[in-house]
Parts: C-alpha cells; sequence; structure tokens
C-alpha cells in the first residue's frame, strides 16, 4: 500500500514529466498545439469530473478515475479511488460497482453502486458527463462575448480595392469614402459585411442605393456593381464562373463589440441553446446515409477529397478539429472560443445518444427500469439483449472515426486562416 510520501513523490514526478513534454513540443512547435492538447485533455477530464462529484455526492462508490484507456502508466490510490493515466489518450473513465445487475459486488458495497441508486441519482451521475459540457460552453460562450465581443449591426468603410486599368473602383465612383458605416442597401438593413456582399453580389450591372452613415450625418449615394469577371486586382481576376458577381470594391469591418458581464449572461444561454439545435441537426446528417457514401466517395477519390465544398462539409474527427484549433490561433481568441464551445455541444449530445455504451444508453436503461418498476417491485433490465445493437453502434461509429480520420490526414481541410 502506498504511503502518503510516496503518493506526493509519484504526483511530483508525474508533473515533472507532463511540464518537461509540455515545454519539449513548446519549444518545437510553438504554443498553439500544446495549448489545443491541453485544452482538449481539460475537456475530456471535466466530462469524467462530472460522473466523479455527481457519484460521490449519490453516496456512489467511486474505485476508478482514469485518463486514458489501456495499460496503466501511473497510478495512486487515496481513499478508495485509485486514480491514474492510461496509455491510449483517447478519453477517460469513472468506474462505480454495479453498472450491470449481473456484475458481483461485495456485500458491503451493495448499498453503494449505481444499480441500488434511486432513478434520479443514476440520471444524473449518467448524463453528468453531458451537462458538464454544456456547462463548458456557457463559460466559452461568455468568455467570447465579454473578452472578444460579438459582430456588430453595422458594416463600416475600411478601405478600397485597386482595380487594374481604373483610376477608381465602383464603390469610389458612387461616393462612398474610408469610415463609412453602411446601414442600408435598397432599403434594407445592413446588419453584417456577409449581408451586404450577397445583396451586392446579386446586382451586377444594376444600380443599387446606399444609406450611409457619414460621422452621424445621414447620406444616400447610388452605385453600380461591376460583373467581377471583366475586373482584374494583382493580375488576378476578381471572379470566375459562369454566373455574373458583382463587386464594388470595398473592404469592409464588421467591428465587434463586447458584452457586459451582466449582459453576457442571458446571451451565452441563448447562444448555446442556438448552437444545441445546429449541432443536433448536423449529427442527424452526420449518421445519414448519404454523408457516409459521401465520406467513402472522398476516401476513394482524391479530387472529391480535395474539394473546397466536400472540405466545408464533411465531418471532421479530433485531427482535424485539433489542426483547424492550432490555425485558428493566428487570428486571435474568438475564433478559438467559438470552437472549443461547438467541440463541448457536439461531444455532449453524441455522449446523450440512448445507446450503450455511451451515457445516454445508461440513461434509457434507467428510464426504462423505472417505468417498468412497480411499488416495492424494481424492474431489472436485460442488458445482454441490447448488446448486438450496442456493437452495431460501435462499428459505425469506428467507420466514422477511421474515415474522418484517414481523411484528415491524407486529405487535411485547406486552412481558412491565410
Amino acid at each position: 500500500m502506498e504511503t502518503p510520501t510516496s503518493t506526493r513523490r509519484s504526483l511530483l514526478v508525474l508533473f515533472a514529466g507532463i511540464v518537461g513534454f509540455v515545454a519539449i513540443l513548446t519549444w518545437w512547435v510553438g504554443y498553439a498545439l500544446p495549448l489545443v492538447i491541453f485544452a482538449i485533455i481539460f475537456m475530456v477530464m471535466a466530462h469524467e469530473f462530472g460522473h466523479f462529484i455527481t457519484a460521490k455526492r449519490a453516496g456512489m462508490k467511486v474505485t476508478d478515475f482514469f485518463v486514458g484507456f489501456g495499460p496503466v502508466l501511473w497510478s495512486t490510490t487515496i481513499g478508495e479511488t485509485r486514480y491514474g493515466v492510461r496509455a491510449i489518450l483517447a478519453g477517460g473513465y469513472v468506474k462505480v460497482p454495479g453498472m450491470m445487475w449481473s456484475e458481483t459486488v461485495a456485500p458491503e458495497d451493495e448499498k453503494r453502486t449505481y444499480r441500488s441508486a434511486s432513478y434520479p441519482r443514476k440520471a444524473l451521475f449518467a448524463s453528468a458527463g453531458s451537462l458538464m459540457h454544456v456547462i463548458m460552453a456557457l463559460v466559452l460562450a461568455y468568455a467570447a462575448l465579454t473578452l472578444v465581443g460579438s459582430p456588430s449591426n453595422h458594416v463600416d468603410v475600411s478601405g478600397f480595392t485597386k482595380w487594374q486599368g481604373r483610376t477608381q473602383n465602383a464603390a469610389q465612383m458612387a461616393g462612398l469614402k474610408r469610415g463609412d458605416q453602411i446601414v442600408a442597401i435598397n432599403g434594407h438593413q445592413v446588419t453584417s459585411d456577409t449581408q451586404l456582399s450577397k445583396a451586392v453580389s446579386e446586382s451586377s450591372g444594376k444600380t443599387v442605393t446606399l444609406l450611409v452613415d457619414r460621422a452621424g450625418r445621414d447620406v444616400t449615394l447610388h452605385a453600380t456593381p461591376i460583373d467581377g469577371r471583366t475586373l482584374k486586382s494583382g493580375g488576378q481576376p476578381v471572379a470566375t464562373g459562369k454566373k455574373a458577381h458583382g463587386y464594388l470594391g470595398v473592404e469592409l469591418n464588421n467591428p465587434k463589440v463586447k458584452a457586459t458581464w451582466y449582459g453576457a449572461i442571458p446571451r451565452s444561454f441563448t447562444e448555446v441553446t442556438s448552437l444545441i439545435g445546429t449541432a443536433a441537426r448536423a449529427m442527424v446528417h452526420v449518421f445519414s446515409p448519404g454523408d457516409f457514401s459521401s465520406l467513402f466517395h472522398q476516401i476513394a477519390s482524391p479530387a472529391a477529397a480535395s474539394n473546397p465544398h466536400n472540405q466545408l462539409t464533411r465531418p471532421s474527427s479530433i485531427v482535424g478539429v485539433a489542426r483547424i484549433a492550432v490555425q485558428s490561433t493566428s487570428t486571435g481568441l474568438g475564433f478559438l472560443l467559438i470552437l472549443f464551445m461547438a467541440l463541448n455541444i457536439f461531444v455532449g449530445l453524441l455522449n446523450i445518444l440512448p445507446m450503450l455504451p455511451l451515457d445516454g444508453g445508461y440513461v434509457a436503461i434507467a428510464t426504462y427500469e423505472r417505468i417498468r418498476s412497480r411499488r416495492g417491485l424494481r424492474y431489472h433490465a436485460d442488458v445482454n439483449k441490447m448488446i448486438p445493437f450496442a456493437y452495431a453502434f460501435m462499428t459505425v461509429l469506428l467507420v466514422l472515426f477511421a474515415c474522418t480520420v484517414f481523411l484528415d490526414i491524407a486529405h487535411p481541410i485547406a486552412n481558412q486562416f491565410q
């Protein structure tokens, strides 16, 4: 049995090893990759901590709290729980006796098993990991709103594009000036640079009316977007393709506005709620036969895998997410916070799917047992009947994991931040 002294020594050795590894990695590749790796590991351990703390509060016995799977690299026992690190850092787990009715447990521990807990405690313990992801997403949303800010509802003119063979572009000919704030186009309020660009693109050769705020004074201007296929900038065509794309030649700035500490609280819930809906719809597509067919096609065809549309719409593995996160650090903190907020929501939703061995599978079983139970008689579900479905589901997950990892390594998504 380990003594307190040997436990402290083991913790110091492990801590020193981690610090040394991070220092070497930082020296080798820069700060971005170690930061992203640490953030992902923290996210995984926060998920497991959710299970751990709810089990403890519910009076359950926690025998293991590990980072990773596979062979044990290091472990120590504190109280009744063994903490440690395993070789395959692809997740983590918290072990509570009695997760299955067939599991043998010492008689003195039976009262503290998962199966002996009440339904609310079972449901809370099983869903605690996903709840932690929602909490982390809320914290990230709050940080993004208060530290970075969100796009304002107005668009500023920050500069002009020089077109070859022309002394002025369409925006300058219309009278736009640097610092102008574009309020409306053709009577429609402008709230983002994307909205304005779309309206201009669809108006090639047509005169548009711009309402501009110039130093607090409203100015109405008329501009005619030029088809980008007839223009060159820096020796390259401004646009290509069969369809006309209108351009004014204006550089836009959609400035960010930081929220107050109190105003960011309700907005954080709104952002996360909206993101949960978006992630749920995306998950339906990820598991659809069409998406799997597209993944197989991209694996077989390098041209399809390199297609920009396919790269933007295909699901990413943790390899792809890490690469995008590292690339996004060049633009500042904002996108990185949004990326990890989305990752937390997606992982949380995935884990709550009602299928073993995911957390949602245990919630579903506990709920089914509660419905079938009667006063004084607890119903015990036969989990063995679900094993074939669990294997089938895990096969689908493994295929999805293998396909996305292969594509993210062999045909990585082009850097969108250059």
